[in-house]
């Protein structure tokens, strides 16, 4: 009672913040004149709402629903309007996509998969990271919640790795553990954003995008990412090893114990050969979707609803899926208050002001300076929703203005949203998991994280740039 009570105390003064957030930006930040106050109190609506999301006062869904609660009272939208997101295709796209990876964790068929991969590069504490980070991209490639197969499939076997070899946090943590628990974390934010579905936050990346008349798929976004995120995905455990080296290099026993706990989960079962078969199918209509006009939220329900009549997946599942229900409170909400935002022209207004203290920058040094800010703004946030919310459309719009080529900025902000999770202990969800272990210590962490990210630039803003010319992007 006395936790509840303090949680309580310390909600109030959030929710002060939180409304001196809005008051501050209503009334002391001057208005332009094109925007009505009803798009300006949007506006301050939706600043506070990222504070929220970032203060906390009260989990992510209870703040989006009190802000979807307050608009038709503040600004111009009515409560019918606030509520659409919940409509929303992509919204739906998200909800089903975890009704699958519920399936995938809970028939063990998520951690088949990452055990061949340790099988079959696990002779080396380098061949580990690289198939923990393989087994997380194949994951990424149909589960939006890196929370659930970073958290609850790869990060397991990781430890239990590492105590194979008597690593444990404290004294013996540097012989294995420390490498494993920093070289998987930088791992799996490259997988991130690799997949339209590796974050998710993703789609609504897809869907900002969507606002300023650029169209995202399921397989626009890997034929943008697979490049760049390759080679990320390959120099990284590399660079991490060299930077955090561990004391144990040859790992045989990891191979070993892969094979053997293989063995203890025998042949596959019906039910994981059931949802292997979805799995594929999915992936297949998602990657198709261009041709047969298919839209990839119809064929991620048409999945789960499969799913259910298999019964590989039970209606318990569904109900009892509390993370999904939580992002689609809050995951619709936002949805909403973003594209009212566009559709109030605040975005726009926020580009002209922005830019009109840039304007001697042509677009290309303009994207540069601001994939840069961007990119370190992330130490301000522990979300990559937050961050997106607080400063995609905003990039979008400035970019747009000085008519960059639209495809360049919408996948490099987007990909880099996620690259940046990487700089601290906070930076996702699945960041203070990795940490909590005890492995890394706060300052290698961060130290880890820096030098990840020189990389990350490197390699995107080299190798992303020339394949995202190729491809025709810009």
């Amino acid at each position: 009672m006395a936790e509840v009570s303090a949680k309580r105390q310390g909600m109030w003064p959030k929710l002060a913040v939180l409304a001196a957030v809005f008051a501050g930006f209503v009334f002391l930040v001057p208005r332009p004149e094109a925007l009505t106050p009803g798009a300006w109190r949007l506006g301050g609506l939706f600043l506070a709402t990222v504070a929220g999301l970032i203060l906390q006062p009260a989990p992510g869904g209870a703040v989006v629903l009190l802000a979807v609660t307050a608009a038709p009272l503040l600004t111009p939208l009515k409560l019918s309007d606030a509520l659409g997101g919940y409509a929303d295709p992509t919204v739906w796209l998200v909800m089903a996509a975890f009704f699958i990876a519920r399936a995938l964790i809970n028939t063990g068929l998520a951690r088949r998969i990452a055990l061949m991969f340790v099988r079959a590069f696990g002779r080396s504490t380098l061949g580990v990271c690289y198939a923990l980070g393989l087994s997380d991209m194949v994951l990424a490639s149909i589960i939006p919640s890196n929370a659930a197969r970073s958290g609850g499939v790869i990060l397991p076997i990781a430890r239990s790795i590492a105590e194979l070899y008597g690593s444990q946090p404290g004294a013996t943590a540097r012989r294995m553990g420390a490498f494993l628990m920093a070289g998987v974390y930088q791992s799996i934010c490259v997988t991130a954003a690799m997949f339209f579905t590796g974050q998710a936050s993703n789609p609504l990346a897809a869907q900002m995008a969507g606002a300023f008349g650029y169209t995202v798929t399921w397989a626009g976004w890997i034929a943008a990412a697979c490049v760049p995120g390759a080679c990320s995905l390959a120099l990284v455990p590399w660079v991490v090893s060299r930077i955090y080296p561990p004391e144990i290099r040859r790992t045989p026993e990891a191979a070993e114990f892969a094979r053997a706990e293989l063995e203890k989960m025998g042949a596959m079962s019906a039910q994981e050969k059931v949802l292997l078969a979805v799995f594929l199918s999915v992936c297949g209509a998602w990657a198709t979707s261009s041709w047969t006009g298919l839209d990839i939220a119809v064929a991620a329900l048409c999945g789960s609803a499969a799913l259910l009549l298999a019964r590989v997946l039970s209606w318990q599942d569904v109900t009892g899926e509390r993370a999904a229900w939580d992002i689609f409170l809050w995951y619709g909400g936002l949805l909403r208050l973003g594209k009212a935002l566009h559709e109030q022209h605040v975005t726009e207004a926020f580009s002209q002001r922005f830019g009109a203290v840039l304007s001697g920058l042509e677009w290309f040094a303009l994207l540069v300076a601001a994939l840069l800010v961007f990119y370190y703004a992330h130490y301000l946030f522990a979300s990559i929703t937050a961050h997106l919310l607080a400063l995609y459309a905003p990039f979008l719009a400035l970019l747009s203005a000085k008519e960059a080529p639209l495809g360049l900025v919408v996948f490099s902000f987007a990909c880099f949203a996620n690259l940046s999770a990487g700089l601290t202990n906070y930076g996702t969800t699945p960041s203070p998991m990795y940490f909590a272990h005890g492995y890394v210590p706060f300052r290698d962490w961060w130290r880890v994280g820096f030098l990840v990210s020189l990389c990350h630039l490197a390699v995107w803003g080299s190798v992303g740039f020339a394949w995202w010319k190729l491809i025709g992007l810009w």
